[in-house]
């Protein structure tokens, strides 16, 4: 039986470990104090290398997490972090000719890959309308309609549906080579890409109500559930060509069940009962085939999967963090005491596992064999705050409304 006194540890222990330890790293060791913003790049023992690029993404993911954690706990230092994020993201990574935001800048904030990723911009725009939530910034809220009015134009495909990986600094389309990382299939649409304009949309639209932005995410809504959810396994296909025929055959288990509860998130956006509840139902389903499938015996969430088979063991930090949110949000919906379960026991890992109690913030990925990979970076383009604060604040949120409820 589920009792008050057995959810409210969990979010106290979720404040202390946001508050106490992921915040502070993200206030200190990953400041570059002296050229500006944060490293672009830190070794897992905290060493520097000013050669490696200071990421759009990163630098969105810093914006949104000082803004969203300021609307739980408007402190001045989280004021000033937002803001130190707000000034680079609006003035060093805009493209005051072309409009959208430049892929990366080097160390001094020069111009590094101008090209308009789609997954970039979808960031671009989750961070400054939450930052506009958080601080009331028109500003803030004028770019990113500003943007999204780009991405429809020059990013949307109105024959096929749903947007395309890249285009050039100047909006015309992109070369050869489309992918947004180097470990990425060179396809024209990614199930990545549209999870994450599915999110940005969602925050847009909450900001401020526009039509325009609740058509595409009912398209986006739909794409998932008729086109990249495999309505077999109920995984995620990962690429696909212009027509959205499926071009790969593994699932990532930190995707699907991180689109299990941003999926929700949309369709409570959109005010929808029907579609809520189909979404809700999917959600579930998805959750299922993550924890009958990907979980270990230690409760870490593995990696990937292919043919109903783990081919990759390893834990990486950012899918514990949306385990998180997804099981809860599963939990929510369906009552079923196992996902909450899970969510505990992926806390427990993060806790032994994940944390991080020498230098700070969380290790990138864990091995099979249960140790760290110290080779990887601490903070990287890749490696920010906004996973594990993500979370951290919902189960903060959801732990509260499920003890409402009690």
């Amino acid at each position: 039986m589920m009792r008050r006194s057995n959810l409210e540890p969990f979010a106290v222990q979720a404040a202390e470990h946001l508050f106490g330890h992921i915040l502070p790293f993200w206030c200190g060791p990953a400041l570059d104090t002296k050229n500006g913003g944060w490293m672009a790049w830190l070794s897992n023992d905290l060493k520097p290398d000013r050669t490696k690029a200071k990421g759009l993404i990163v630098n969105a993911r810093i914006l949104w997490t000082f803004s969203a954690v300021y609307r739980v706990k408007p402190e001045p230092i989280y004021k000033e972090m937002a803001q130190r994020a707000f000034d680079i993201v609006m003035n060093k990574f805009w493209d005051a000719k072309h409009g959208g935001a430049f892929w990366q800048l080097d160390d001094r904030f020069s111009v590094m890959d101008d090209s308009k990723k789609i997954y970039g911009q979808a960031f671009y725009i989750y961070a400054l309308t939450e930052y506009h939530l958080a601080f009331g910034s028109e500003a803030a809220l004028e770019r990113a309609a500003w943007l999204f009015e780009l991405m429809e134009r020059h990013a949307h495909d109105a024959k096929c549906g749903g947007y395309f990986e890249v285009r050039r600094r100047d909006w015309s389309e992109a070369g050869a080579d489309a992918r947004l990382s180097e470990k990425d299939m060179n396809e024209k649409k990614s199930m990545n890409n549209h999870l994450h304009v599915l999110e940005a949309y969602t925050n847009l639209h909450r900001a401020r109500r526009d039509p325009r932005v609740a058509e595409r995410l009912r398209e986006l809504i739909e794409i998932f559930l008729t086109r990249i959810l495999d309505a077999r396994t109920r995984h995620l296909h990962h690429f696909f060509d212009e027509q959205w025929n499926v071009r790969s055959d593994t699932y990532t288990f930190g995707h699907d069940i991180e689109t299990s509860w941003l999926l929700c998130e949309a369709a409570e956006e959109l005010g929808d009962k029907n579609r809520l509840q189909r979404v809700r139902d999917l959600a579930v389903q998805m959750a299922e085939a993550a924890f009958n499938e990907g979980l270990s015996a230690d409760g870490a969430l593995c990696y990937e999967g292919r043919n109903g088979k783990i081919i990759d063991a390893a834990s990486e930090s950012w899918p514990q963090a949306e385990a998180l949110a997804g099981f809860l949000n599963a939990f929510e919906i369906s009552r079923d005491a196992k996902f909450l379960a899970a969510a505990l026991r992926v806390w427990s890992y993060i806790n032994q596992k994940i944390v991080d109690r020498v230098h700070g913030e969380w290790f990138w990925r864990i091995q099979a064999d249960g140790k760290p990979n110290v080779k990887l970076p601490k903070v990287s383009e890749w490696k920010g705050p906004y996973h594990a604060s993500r979370a951290c604040l919902e189960i903060m949120r959801r732990v509260k409304e499920l003890a409402a409820g009690l």
